[in-house]
C-alpha cells in the first residue's frame, strides 16, 4: 500500500497552519511549565492556603462524582434505551451544561438554592455544599454522555437472549448492560472527576471564594493572581497540578477506549 493510500490526500501545505494551530495549544502550557519554581514547589503546594485549597477541591470533586454516578448511570441508561425522538430530546438536555457558560450555570443554581431560589431554605448557598452542587451541575453531561454512548454501542442482543433464558431486568442490568459498557462507564467518570476539580464560574457565583470553605483550586489560582489567598507561586505549582491531571485523565480515558490496545 502507498503512502498516499495509507496517510490519504490532504494537501501537505495543509501542514503549516495545522502546525501552528498545534503551537497554539502547546506553547501556553509549555510556558506554564517553565514559570514553576522547582526548588520551591513542594513548598509552594504544601503552603496552608494552597493545601486547604487543593483538597477542598479532591474532597468535592469525589463527592460530586459519587453523585454524578447515582443519577448519570440511570439518566445515560434512560436515554439509551428510549425512542429516538425522547432520546434526541433527553441528549439534548444533558449536553445543555456543556455549551453554556459557566458563570449562566451558577446564576442559575443560585436562583434555584440561593437564599431568595425555589430551595432558598436549604440554605446550601456559600457553602461547602454548594461547591458539590455546581461540580455535579457542570460534570453530570460528561459522565451521562460517555455512558450513554457505550450502552447505545453494545446494543440490546445480549439483553434479549438473558431475558428469553428467564433473567429479570436487574440480573440482566448487573450481569450483561453495566459490564459491556464498563469501558464507558470508567471513562465518564475519570472526565467527570476531571471536570469536577476544574470547575471556576458556577462555583464562584454560586459557591463564592471562602478560604477553607469553598475555594477549591481554580478560585484559590484566580484569587492569586488579583492580589490576595495564597502566592503566585503556590498557583502556578496548583495551575501545574491541574494540568498533570488532565493529562493523566486523557491517558486512562484512552486506556479504557474500546480498541485503544490496536
Amino acid at each position: 500500500m502507498s503512502a498516499a493510500v495509507s496517510h490519504g490526500y490532504a494537501p501537505r501545505t495543509l501542514a503549516i497552519p495545522a502546525l501552528i494551530g498545534l503551537a497554539f495549544l502547546i506553547l501556553p502550557l509549555a510556558a506554564l511549565v517553565a514559570r514553576v519554581e522547582w526548588s520551591t514547589f513542594i513548598a509552594d503546594v504544601t503552603s496552608e492556603a494552597a493545601r486547604s485549597a487543593l483538597l477542598l477541591s479532591l474532597g468535592t470533586g469525589l463527592i460530586a462524582t459519587v453523585l454524578c454516578i447515582l443519577i448519570g448511570v440511570p439518566l445515560a441508561l434512560t436515554i439509551a434505551r428510549s425512542g429516538p425522538r425522547l432520546a434526541a430530546v433527553l441528549r439534548a438536555a444533558v449536553t445543555v451544561p456543556l455549551v453554556l457558560p459557566p458563570m449562566v450555570g451558577g446564576v442559575a443554581l443560585l436562583y434555584l438554592f440561593g437564599r431568595a431560589g425555589w430551595f432558598g431554605g436549604l440554605g446550601l448557598s456559600f457553602s461547602t455544599p454548594a461547591v458539590v452542587l455546581a461540580q455535579t451541575f457542570v460534570a453530570l453531561p460528561f459522565l451521562v454522555l460517555a455512558v450513554e454512548g457505550a450502552v447505545r454501542t453494545s446494543g440490546v442482543e445480549y439483553e434479549r437472549t438473558a431475558a428469553a433464558l428467564g433473567a429479570g431486568r436487574w440480573t440482566i442490568l448487573r450481569r450483561i448492560t453495566l459490564p459491556l459498557a464498563a469501558p464507558g462507564i470508567v471513562a465518564g467518570v475519570v472526565l467527570c472527576f476531571a471536570r469536577a476539580i476544574g470547575e471556576f464560574g458556577a462555583t464562584a457565583l454560586f459557591a463564592g471564594n471562602r478560604p477553607g470553605v469553598t475555594q477549591t483550586m481554580p478560585l484559590a489560582i484566580y484569587t492569586a493572581f488579583n492580589g490576595a489567598g495564597v502566592t503566585q507561586g503556590a498557583a502556578v505549582a496548583l495551575a501545574l497540578l491541574l494540568l498533570a491531571t488532565a493529562i493523566i485523565v486523557l491517558l486512562l480515558v484512552r486506556g479504557w477506549r474500546p480498541g485503544a490496545a490496536r
